[in-house]
Formats: structure tokens, sequence, C-alpha cells
């Protein structure tokens, strides 16, 4: 019925407008003189009729484009498009029936390669002394007990003679018996000894540089050599021959490069617990290193408002140095398991809304909003879909492009 009165309403618009222009005009009325009258007072009743006519077809017409115009609406919001196998193998689009599984996220922290200090050796002279000549370079590889410099101190040379006295009067006093020499000035002779020998141990001398301060010459007296305390590299050399360095500075700086420490930088706001033994990545130069949780600050740093947590990494190729800046990875598994899909499969709608593109048991391609939950390694955790749904992971872009221009025709014309 709504059909005849779409096909018939042009016709019935005419036929009225010419009915209220005879009456208006009066032109029926002149032909037939004795209804004058009465055409007359039935004129206000015929126009009555008239808009009365006219309002209700325009609802019907208001109604009928309305339905019209809605049906256009929930067709456009389904987005459904459909390919051909051919057309999906042509654009590398790849489904995947959807499954719950258990998920790694990560969280970035910046770092910084920091030498191990457990086995780093720090080379200082305890004693104000001269730099007289060094044995090891920058970068040089040395192992335990090789000489790295040898510098002169007076106090060192006052302490050789010291030592060479005290232990002169000792040896005497061991020759001499028991009757000659009494009790206490043998402890005495031996304690003097020993306090003497004490004191150079005590500037750094080794037990041979120490045997040998009662035999050498008096212009070598104040001579004394350091020697590495464990194999590494020399990783820094602050000084320089005849350069007079005060005790405790630091003259050389020896780690085994093998293990490394990596110290990560949290913000104050990241209040995740990082247990002992996690793993994580450290990214250097666009390559990619496995490290371990070793240690984590209770503290937040005043400065930087910052924590820093402390990882242990393998540098058996000796790629990595102290003083480079990394990017480090941390990695958590999920609790339980969850829907997860690829980034690239994540596309915006045109209400700027997360959605996937779904495909139905007729094999088209429906856009499907989704919200989105933790992020991993690659993937992120989507909600809005059921387990075991066919979801664009691969190419949806290609589907996105296609449904935006109309698709392709389904009979590939």
């Amino acid at each position: 019925m709504r059909a005849c009165a779409r096909a018939n309403l042009p016709r019935f618009f005419i036929t009225f407008s010419h009915t209220v222009a005879q009456l208006i005009h009066g032109e029926r009325t002149c032909q037939r003189p004795h209804r004058f009258k009465g055409a007359l007072l039935m004129r206000p009743i015929y126009l009555g009729c008239v808009l009365l006519s006219l309002s209700s077809l325009t609802a019907n017409s208001t109604e009928l484009a309305s339905e019209h115009a809605e049906g256009g609406h929930e067709n456009e919001s389904k987005q459904v498009i459909y390919l051909t196998q051919a057309q999906q193998s042509l654009a590398g689009i790849k489904v995947t029936k959807l499954s719950k599984q258990f998920f790694k996220s990560q969280m970035y922290a910046p770092g910084e390669i920091k030498a191990n200090g457990y086995s780093s050796y720090v080379l200082s002279p305890r004693v104000d002394s001269i730099v007289v000549k060094r044995h090891a370079t920058l970068g040089q590889h040395i192992k335990a007990g090789e000489p790295l410099v040898s510098l002169f101190s007076a106090e060192v040379a006052s302490a050789q003679t010291t030592y060479r006295l005290a232990k002169a009067q000792w040896q005497r006093v061991q020759k001499m018996g028991k009757g000659t020499v009494s009790e206490k000035g043998l402890l005495t002779a031996k304690a003097e000894y020993e306090v003497a020998q004490s004191q150079l141990v005590a500037f750094g001398l080794s037990s041979k540089a120490i045997e040998q301060s009662a035999d050498i010459a008096a212009e070598k007296l104040g001579e004394y050599t350091l020697y590495a305390g464990t194999s590494g590299a020399v990783l820094s050399d602050n000084f320089a021959q005849g350069q007079r360095v005060n005790a405790g500075i630091e003259l050389m700086l020896i780690a085994d490069e093998s293990l490394l420490w990596v110290e990560a930088k949290l913000s104050a706001n990241q209040t995740i617990e990082i247990a002992k033994g996690a793993t994580a990545q450290v990214k250097v130069n666009q390559v990619s290193y496995p490290a371990t949780v070793i240690q984590e600050a209770h503290t937040i740093d005043q400065v930087t408002r910052s924590r820093v947590v402390r990882l242990a990494v393998k540098n058996s190729q000796h790629t990595l140095h102290p003083g480079m800046f990394s990017d480090v990875y941390f990695e958590f598994s999920t609790a339980q398991k969850v829907l997860a899909v690829p980034e690239q499969a994540l596309m915006r709608n045109p209400d700027g809304d997360w959605s996937v593109f779904v495909q139905d048991e007729d094999g088209e391609f429906i856009s499907t909003e989704v919200e989105l939950g933790q992020r991993f390694a690659g993937f992120r955790e989507i909600k809005g879909v059921l387990e075991g749904t066919k979801v664009v992971t691969q190419g949806a872009f290609f589907v996105a492009s296609e449904q935006a221009k109309g698709g392709f025709d389904p009979h590939n014309h």
C-alpha cells in the first residue's frame, strides 16, 4: 500500500492543486450560477479537507523516507566485506581462530652498562706518591698479579729504612742465647720487626718487594710497584708519568668484562615488584642481550625520582662496555590465559574506536569493535570477542582499505 501511495503521490498532488485553484478562483461556481451561494459556503470545508489530506500524505512520505534511511544506516554499520580465497591469498591475508594463551608483557626502562663492582679492582696509592712508570695502558687485558704502575714515596722510603733496621735487630737477638737477652728484649725486637713489616704491607708493597727492601740500594728506597688484584681489562688510567698523586685517588680501574652490570632506572610511579632472578632483554645498538635481575633498590633517588634495578648480562664477545646506554625490557607472564592479537590486526573504525575484522560463517569480514587490555611483546589483549572467533591477524590494513572504497564485487565483475 505504501508503494502505491508513493507511485500515485505526484498525480494526487496535481489533482488537489487543480481543485484548490478552482476553489480559490471560483471557476466551477461560475459554470453553475444557481449553486454559487452553496459553493461559497462549502469552500472553507473543501480547503480544510485538502490541507488534512496533504498533511497525512506528507507524514507518510516522511515515515517512508526515515525507514529507508534507517535501513541504509543498518547495512552501513555492519561494515561487511567479502574477499575470495584468491584475493585473500594475493593480499597475504591470514585468518586465525583465537584461543586463550599465556603471554609475556613488557615494561620499559632506560639503562646504563656498568662495570661489575664485585669483580672490579680499583688501583690507588695508599700514601702520597709520584708516578715513576706505567706498566699497563688503557684497554689492555691483563692477568692478576701483573705490574700496573711504579711509584715513589718518601714515606715508603722511611718505612723501608725502619723495616731494615727492625729486621736486622730481630735477626741479631735471635742468634743470642736466652741468658744474654731478656724475654722482654726478645719480644720487643720481634714486635718492632712485625710493625715495620705491616707498615709496608699497608702501603701496598708485595711480599716480594718487602723482602727486597732489606737488601736494595739506598737510591732505590721509596720506589714500589702496584700489581693487578684481578684479571680483566684496564677501563681507565687517570694519571701521567711524573704526576704527584694523593693517597686514595683512582689511578686505574680493572674489570672483568665477561659479566657486566646494567643499571635500569624505573620511574617512581612504576610500583611493580621485580623479583630477583626475573629475566629481561637489554638492547644496545639494535642488538638484544638476555639479562637477569640480581638486585633492586628500595629507595627513590631524590634528584631523578627513579629507583635502580641492577641486572647481570653476559658479555662473552666483549661487545658491551661500561658507559653505554641501553634499553631494558622487563618481561612478565600473565597470571591467567587471555585472548590477544598481533598489533597489526588492530584498526581504527570510522568512529575512532579500536576494532578487528571478524570472519563469519559465510566468509565475510565484519569490522568488530574491541576493548584493549594489556600490552605484550608484539601482541595486545582484546576484549569483546569470544574464544574461537576467526580474526584477521595479517593483512587487516588491506581489508580496511577495500572496505573504505567499497570492497570487491563478490562475483568478481
